[in-house]
């Protein structure tokens, strides 16, 4: 969506809006009539007042006055009454949007590629899907019924002036075009000011985001200065975006008020010299003007406010709907979903790359037998992980085509697909839960009998159980209480929970110490009985026993055999990576 910066309102971006304002039509009804009724109080007990000092004070009629009084009074609570509906229906309304948006949005977001990630910091979709979406709540709440209440307000005011003196109708009339003037101006500066202000505070967060995630990297390398430093700039163009709205303000609201304290001496002024002439201008017609002037004047300013507000509403509206319209999903389209799959995996002509014309591979060819254990290797950069991530669908390839039980995987649901390839990666993520929860991800079709026994099986459940409150433990935020070999245990007992016929272990065993290493070693044996297994590491120690092993290099399959074959090839690839590990581990 392109606009011009600076425009005031977009009433196409509104219109989308308020399209999730139709399930709540009954609530948006009632808060409009709340708003039509709300006009008419406040304009209704100003003119009693003209009333009761016209007809009944300087007339010395005590008992009519009483009764305009009782019924002046009976507006104000009325009025009140009605304030407080207006005010609760209007912040309720506000906040069931915001939450019908908040799910549409996290909808999106998880349904996103994860090239989409690559591109996009954690602060700013975190900024979106709780700043901004908070932001819009004000809409309703401050911003557009507030609004519109302050223009019927108006408008009756002005019809009420016209109706009961045209001269000193057009005395405040005459202050109104430059008030009107300078809020336009303000307005138009403002919404240019909230999109910086906006702008800011997403960099703002995703600045701090980022360095409290990656702490320890900020004080291994001593950047603790370095990384203030940075912080001073950015918060220091956050202070200015917000200090350009503060000037704004500080102009609009002393003009605004100028000329309502003029308009008032020059209403005093007329009135009280036709008054003192005998002329036609009553005294409680000059209370009712001075009373309007304010209420005509006071909401405009307000406005001015509520249009700041609403201004920062659509802000925010703008960034989430662009979000909402980012076609980057991985398009689920397939019916095929097997209950069970035997695990034949035929690659064929696989060519794919992160950035439009740099393949990252290059026309792979490779068969998997049901059943069959391989394993990937290669230097950093190959094209391994790649791989697995095309076969489970997080990245979906230009040209070839991968097929699973002769299906090709585009066929599969990407849940049934998913469901069926399990993967323990190397980077293990924990939720700040329990080791239960993290486990079963909530599934409630997991019972804790079946946890247990695959711990049991894995060798596990002792060390789970050692723990203070053992399943029920909390690991804290990304599993920061367990030690990494800790976490791929669990990594790897959420897998085999899960029970896949194809089962990946990318690099799994790459940052754990000997007894974890023999702990996974005992799980692979059992999971992988009967099902295909693909193992990616650098270690080649690990991969001995496989039935074939295939090396990568530079997004090609170079080399395809038995660890006894590959080894035999003096200038092979894989011989050479495993001389040179070898001499490492005996250095």
């Amino acid at each position: 969506m392109t606009k011009e910066k600076g425009n005031i309102f977009d009433l196409k971006l509104f219109s989308k809006l308020m399209a999730f304002v139709k399930p709540y039509k009954r609530t948006y009804y009632f808060v409009m009539f709340a708003a039509i009724l709300l006009a008419g109080f406040s304009s209704f007990t100003p003119y009693l007042l003209k009333v009761v000092v016209d007809d009944f004070i300087r007339l010395k009629d005590y008992d009519g006055m009483v009764f305009i009084i009782t019924l002046m009074l009976i507006t104000l609570l009325a009025e009140v009454t009605f304030q407080f509906l207006f005010v609760f229906f209007a912040n309720l309304l506000g906040q069931n949007v915001i939450k019908d948006l908040r799910k549409e949005l996290f909808e999106k977001i998880v349904g996103f590629k994860m090239a989409y990630f690559d591109q996009s910091a954690v602060g700013r979709l975190v900024t979106r899907a709780v700043n901004d979406i908070e932001t819009i709540a004000s809409i309703f709440s401050q911003g557009l019924f507030m609004i519109i209440a302050d223009l019927l307000k108006m408008t009756l005011v002005i019809i009420i002036m016209l109706a009961v003196d045209w001269q000193l109708s057009l005395i405040v009339f005459s202050i109104l075009p430059l008030i009107i003037y300078a809020t336009r101006l303000f307005q138009k500066s403002m919404k240019s000011a909230f999109e910086e202000v906006r702008l800011q505070v997403a960099n703002l967060n995703s600045f701090i985001q980022e360095r409290i995630s990656g702490m320890q990297i900020v004080q291994i390398f001593h950047r603790e200065k370095l990384e203030y430093n940075k912080f001073k700039k950015i918060n220091e163009k956050h202070k200015k975006a917000w200090l350009k709205t503060v000037w704004y303000n500080s102009i609009f609201f002393p003009v605004a008020e100028i000329s309502s304290s003029i308009t008032l001496g020059l209403l005093v002024w007329h009135g009280g010299l036709n008054v003192a002439l005998g002329g036609s201008i009553s005294l409680g017609t000059i209370f009712l003007f001075i009373q309007m002037s304010q209420m005509l004047f006071r909401p405009l300013r307000q406005i001015a406010d509520k249009f700041n507000t609403l201004q920062m509403g659509m802000v925010a509206t703008d960034r989430i709907f662009r979000i909402l319209a980012t076609q980057s999903k991985i398009e689920d389209v397939g019916h095929w979903d097997p209950k069970d799959i035997d695990g034949k995996i035929s690659i064929k002509n696989l060519s794919f790359s992160y950035i439009p014309d740099q393949e990252v591979i290059h026309g792979i060819d490779l068969e998997i037998k049901p059943g069959e254990k391989i394993a990937i290797v290669g230097a950093t950069g190959a094209g391994k992980s790649t791989l697995i991530n095309l076969l489970s669908r997080f990245y979906d390839f230009e040209k070839g085509s991968i097929h699973l039980d002769n299906h090709s995987i585009k066929e599969f649901t990407l849940k049934s697909l998913r469901k069926h390839v399990g993967i323990v990666l190397q980077d293990v993520f924990l939720f700040a839960d329990t080791i239960y929860n993290n486990i079963t991800l909530f599934n409630p079709d997991v019972k804790p009998e079946t946890v247990y026994e695959a711990a049991r099986q894995i060798g596990v459940h002792q060390f789970i159980e050692s723990l203070p409150g053992g399943y029920d433990y909390n690991v804290k935020e990304r599993g920061v209480m367990l030690s990494s070999g800790q976490r791929q245990l669990i990594a790897f007992l959420r897998v085999y929970i899960s029970n896949p016929s194809v089962l990946i272990l990318d690099e799994a065993t790459s940052s754990i110490d000997s007894h974890s290493e023999e702990l996974i070693k005992n799980a692979t044996h059992k999971i992988t009985a009967n099902k295909t297994s693909i193992l990616i590491a650098h270690r080649l120690s690990t991969i001995r026993n496989a039935d074939r092993i295939i090396v990568m290099d530079a997004g090609k399959i170079v080399e395809m055999g038995s660890h006894k074959e590959l080894i035999s090839l003096e200038d092979g690839y894989y011989a050479q990576l495993y001389k040179i590990q070898f001499l490492e581990v005996a250095v």
